[in-house]
């Protein structure tokens, strides 16, 4: 469905993409010569730590790879590995310096909130402009059109202008849209970051079905490493711009040295660019805790974790998810929206507490913290140190996967046995 082949992107740094106009009627002449660029030669890699000596840089260089129809290819790596400038290259947005992009089949891409969107048509208007798009007939959109409205969840909605709707109203429509107007490749730049909790296991589901029931192929962007292993076929991992590794979910993940590691327990090391506030480290508290990082199973504990916000925060949604990794199971999911509650911070550091008790077996769990704004991904966090579990008797002859708390009673019942002599 899709082939790549040894397709780079050179960008001019600064306020203007080309440079002067010295330089462009330079490299017009050398493209009419059909020489290569002669800017080429000095541009540097794509590293954003390093400051730029001349101003050219290779967003992408010598990328190879190859996607069968079907697969669900996921592409991981740094901010600014070159990610979004793949994507934007097989969605034709833009075109490669160098290199050949060949794409069997019809593209349907959401690179933002609101990709193909007109603000000023309603929802039900920019349904069938994006199917117009896509080459889709309106007998065909006609026919999709309540199974969109009803994945989407904004009926309500569905005639008012989308410049009013919320973000998450905005990708809810948007992927409904995409997902269901059956394009033969779908690519998905993190743009479920933006949805709740609920719709993004939603559209991971929806995702899986596209791909296994109709054959179609789905590229996936993602940092959340959990719906990459659980949702792929086969992951890339970008650095610096360049292909550095293509195998299975679980090789390359192990192989990609995730940004979020801790130095010590429960400290986060890497913290997140470009964002307007994130978590900072977390620990357990109780009053029979083994340490700050184990407690005994059904114990009353409390999940703290600190949360740096460099600016303010409206409509803030705190979630906690616990996971075992073994089975890529979520065994306990809890949000402040649970309760229709959201909450408003400044400028500052906070402390977020979660009470809760973990009536599961003896072992090790994944925790992964999130807070949403306004319906936006502010920060995610899935830490390396592990909650650990223990038991609170010595042994057991059979280990489950809850530890339910019971009650046991018994009693003595009178027997009246007759005898005769």
């Amino acid at each position: 469905m899709i082939h790549v082949e040894n397709v780079s992107k050179l960008y001019k740094l600064g306020e203007f993409n080309t440079g002067t106009l010295s330089h462009d009627i330079n490299r017009w002449l050398h493209k009419i010569s059909r020489k290569n660029d002669p800017y080429e030669q000095f541009a540097e890699e794509n590293d954003r730590t390093q400051k730029s000596s001349n101003g050219y840089v290779w967003s992408l260089k010598d990328v190879n790879f190859s996607v069968k129809r079907g697969e669900v290819f996921g592409i991981i790596g740094k901010n600014g590995a070159g990610k979004s400038t793949l994507l934007k290259l097989l969605s034709k947005i833009t075109k490669p310096t160098t290199g050949c992009i060949r794409i069997d089949g019809r593209v349907a891409s959401l690179l933002e909130v609101g990709t193909g969107f007109h603000p000023d048509l309603s929802g039900r208007e920019n349904i069938f402009l994006n199917g117009a798009i896509l080459g889709m007939r309106k007998y065909e959109i006609k026919n999709r059109f309540d199974e969109i409205v009803d994945f989407s969840g904004i009926e309500k909605y569905i005639d008012t202008p989308v410049k009013r709707y919320s973000s998450g109203m905005f990708v809810r429509l948007a992927f409904a849209v995409a997902a269901h107007l059956e394009p033969e490749i779908l690519i998905i730049d993190e743009v479920l970051a933006v949805g709740d909790a609920e719709f993004q296991q939603k559209c991971i589901g929806k995702m899986q079905d596209v791909s296994n029931q109709k054959g179609r192929t789905i590229l996936f962007v993602s940092h959340n490493n959990t719906a990459i292993k659980r949702l792929c076929t086969k992951v890339m991992l970008l650095e610096k711009g360049k292909v550095k590794e293509i195998s299975t979910p679980e090789k390359v993940l192990e192989t990609y040295q995730i940004v979020e590691t801790d130095a010590e327990k429960g400290v986060r090391n890497k913290l997140p660019d470009n964002t307007p506030g994130y978590f900072i480290d977390w620990k357990l508290e109780g009053l029979n805790l083994a340490d700050l990082y184990s407690c005994y199973s059904r114990d009353k504990i409390a999940i703290s974790t600190r949360f740096i916000a460099l600016q303010e925060l409206t409509r803030c949604v705190y979630h906690l998810l616990i996971w075992d990794e073994n089975d890529n199971n979520i065994l306990h999911a809890c949000s402040t929206d649970f309760g229709g509650s959201e909450f408003k911070i400044t400028k500052g550091e906070y402390k977020f507490k979660m009470d809760l008790s973990l009536p599961i077996k003896k072992g090790k769990y994944k925790l992964e913290l999130g807070l949403f704004s306004s319906e936006i991904l502010v920060d995610r966090w899935e830490t390396t140190t592990r909650i650990s579990v223990l038991d609170s008797f010595d042994q057991h002859s059979v280990q489950g996967l809850l530890t339910v708390k019971t009650h046991f009673n018994y009693q003595g019942v009178l027997s009246l046995m007759s005898t005769s002599g």
